[in-house]
């Protein structure tokens, strides 16, 4: 027989069953789910929209955390399915609620409700490596309506506000200065935008600021970005790119970031491609997070060299 450890990591009880994984309360939330190690740890929120309520690196925090009392953490990491624009709304996928389970030492899965709206279940599965801080995050798309489907994977994470986004180019770009660039609230996409925050160098797009329009587009295939927090933190998501197929948000993106107005979060949004999902079928995408100790730069700009060095040995 297992025996069950309780500890207090404030402001987190764990009540733990399998190495590296408890459960408990955080931030008001109910059956949240902790995945940790020596250096990390994920806290997964299975009560509104499966969503994790905190990721860190030795204190330092990649999210923003939940205000007190907040009924809805929506700053915090979100996935989703798309294409944005045509998908029906699903908010019993976006903030119903899910349940948890811890599957093994550092692993976990949450599991929404069948959604009607949409014709989907969804399943997040994630685990944590036994060092460090990758965070391997799998959302599986299962169809439960008796038609074909066609959605993909969109990933919605909020990080903390006021930091740089880095990505790797990759070629050719079927946009003539690397992105596009949403304009009247999304209504227009402008192929060719000029933003004075956003420059092309060493092979990289720096995203130094708030750009005049909050939302972004990218179709790089190198299937990795960083974004730099103004807390010494690097935040890396990596995932597959396929460049052969289709993917079918709006302008066919691979990547979106998206700033709000007051650039108090950040949002990190791989994309994935288009999936036609038969009845009863089911189809899964994983994007890896990762991170590092990182000089915040400021508007200066990263040390790039050092930055694409730091970022391939965490994907090693």
């Amino acid at each position: 027989m297992k025996k069950r450890l309780c500890l207090v990591l404030l402001p987190f009880t764990l009540c733990s069953a399998e190495e590296g994984a408890g459960q408990g309360s955080f931030h008001g939330f109910d059956a949240c789910i902790a995945l940790s190690n020596r250096t990390t740890r994920a806290i997964l929120c299975p009560a509104v929209g499966g969503r994790v309520l905190e990721y860190s690196y030795q204190g330092l925090q990649a999210l923003p955390l939940p205000k007190p009392g907040a009924k809805n953490p929506s700053p915090a990491g979100r996935f989703d399915i798309g294409p944005e624009l045509v998908i029906p709304k699903h908010p019993l996928l976006w903030k119903g609620a899910w349940t948890g389970e811890i599957t093994g030492p550092r692993r976990a899965r949450l599991t929404s409700q069948e959604d009607a709206a949409s014709g989907v279940q969804l399943i997040r599965e994630f685990e944590l490596a036994k060092e460090g801080a990758s965070l391997s995050c799998r959302q599986i798309i299962l169809n439960v309506s008796d038609r074909v489907l066609e959605y993909g994977h969109w990933s919605r994470t909020f990080a903390q506000g006021e930091g740089i986004v880095v990505i790797p180019l990759s070629t050719p770009s079927r946009f003539p200065n690397k992105y596009v660039m949403y304009e009247r609230n999304g209504h227009v996409i402008d192929f060719k935008p000029e933003d004075p925050l956003i420059r092309e160098r060493q092979g990289f797009i720096e995203i130094l600021g708030a750009p005049r329009n909050p939302k972004l587009g990218f179709d790089s295939t190198a299937g990795w970005f960083a974004y730099l927090s103004p807390n010494n933190l690097m935040f890396l998501k990596h995932y597959p790119v396929y460049p052969e197929r289709v993917y079918n948000e709006l302008a066919g993106l691979t990547l979106s970031i998206w700033y709000p107005d007051n650039w108090s979060v950040v949002e990190l949004e791989p994309i994935g491609p288009r999936e036609r999902i038969l009845p009863g079928g089911r189809t899964g995408f994983t994007e890896t997070w990762n991170l590092a100790p990182f000089d915040f730069p400021g508007k200066s700009g990263a040390d790039l060299q050092a930055l694409r060095a730091t970022a391939e040995d965490l994907m090693k």
